[in-house]
């Protein structure tokens, strides 16, 4: 019991390392100090948007700071307390201690895995856009067992899922998908999925049952809520409507109801086709585009802050996050973070929890 309780105590201190690591520690308690004197400045209301601002950085970093050092504080005392216990030989103190040092450690690693989750705009719902790469009907069945996967997968972590645009491919597959994913921290899930996935297999389409490999493409970006004003204008769009095709019922086939925005400046494109309503399906389109605007804006300032400046390249559509290989053998691995699973089908079903919290913890310095 001793070995195990002294183990614990080293992996609770060594949370708190990655914590002030994660919080910049030393750094943010500078900065609380200059935002305290900033605080006290008798003219601090006179642009009340600026003070608001200013109390709400402060506010925030008191916050994670002192959960910080009442982490250190408990772990510090509660070793004294063994040690007292030790050396009087009191049964009652250290039993008192290791419960302690189990409680601290469920808080230690509760407080861990919700750093994975401390970006920007993490709590928000999220969009999902997956194409397939060049192949034809091969790459169009690999964006559906893709579909499939991660509809299976936001099932498994009680999201609602609601699909925007859908368009069949002319055999089999799909040659596009949109969905929403609405649900608690649903881009901060989803957001480390955007990339190249790989498929090798042997084809079902094809007579000689050869093997092949196909490559699709998954987008992922965060649902722009009331508080985060992007501007648009309308001269910067071009606005095409066409026939629904695809999942979403007969209905949608007769008229020209699905609509399409081509932001010029950016060349981003959108489409939704999911209501009858033209209105209702060009509102949605601009809430993508809104949404494709501000991930991308997100991006920008990690860049600029140097946090993501090197996994800058597995994010574009050039660029192979994981590779599902269901021939000769049968194996599922990412190339960003070597988490491997031989259980390809519990995978495609939607088991894709253990790649995902292995890519947020690279992503943000942290073992899992």
């Amino acid at each position: 019991m001793k070995l195990e309780i002294e183990n614990k105590i080293s992996e609770i201190k060594y949370i708190i390392s990655l914590l002030k690591d994660h919080a910049n520690y030393e750094d943010s308690k500078k900065k609380l100090e200059n935002l305290e004197i900033a605080s006290q400045a008798p003219d601090i209301w006179d642009d009340r948007t600026k003070a608001e601002k200013l109390f709400k950085e402060k506010n925030l970093l008191e916050k994670q700071i002192i959960s910080i050092n009442n982490l250190q504080t408990e772990i510090d005392d509660t070793q004294e307390l063994l040690k007292i216990g030790n050396d009087e030989d009191d049964q009652e103190i250290i039993k008192e201690a290791e419960k302690t040092v189990f409680v601290l450690l469920g808080i230690c690693q509760k407080k861990q895995f919700e750093t994975l989750f401390s970006g920007e705009a993490d709590a928000n719902d999220c969009y999902l856009e997956i194409h397939p790469g060049a192949g034809g009907t091969e790459a169009q069945d690999w964006a559906n067992m893709l579909s499939r996967m991660y509809q299976r997968w936001a099932e498994n972590k009680q999201f609602e899922r609601e699909i925007l645009e859908e368009t069949s491919g002319e055999e089999a597959g799909i040659k596009s998908i949109t969905m929403r994913l609405n649900g608690n921290n649903a881009y901060g899930w989803a957001k480390t999925e955007s990339g190249i996935h790989r498929l090798v297999r042997i084809s079902p389409f094809d007579s000689a049952s050869r093997r092949h490999t196909s490559f699709a493409s998954v987008w992922v970006y965060p649902v722009v809520d009331d508080k985060i004003d992007i501007l648009i204008e309308e001269k910067e769009l071009r606005i095409d409507t066409y026939r629904s095709s695809g999942a979403g019922g007969q209905h949608v086939n007769t008229t020209d109801s699905a609509v399409r925005i081509t932001h010029l400046p950016s060349g981003i494109v959108v489409q939704c086709q999911n209501n009858r309503s033209q209105h209702r399906n060009k509102a949605a389109a601009l809430n993508m585009l809104k949404a494709r605007l501000y991930e991308r804006e997100l991006q920008k300032r990690e860049e600029e802050a140097g946090s993501i400046s090197s996994e800058k390249s597995e994010i574009g559509w050039g660029n192979q996050i994981r590779s599902y290989v269901l021939h000769p053998y049968h194996m599922v691995k990412d190339l960003r973070t070597d988490v491997e699973k031989g259980n390809t089908q519990s995978v495609l079903d939607g088991g894709i929890d253990e790649f995902i919290e292995a890519a947020l913890s690279k992503k943000i310095g942290l073992k899992i």
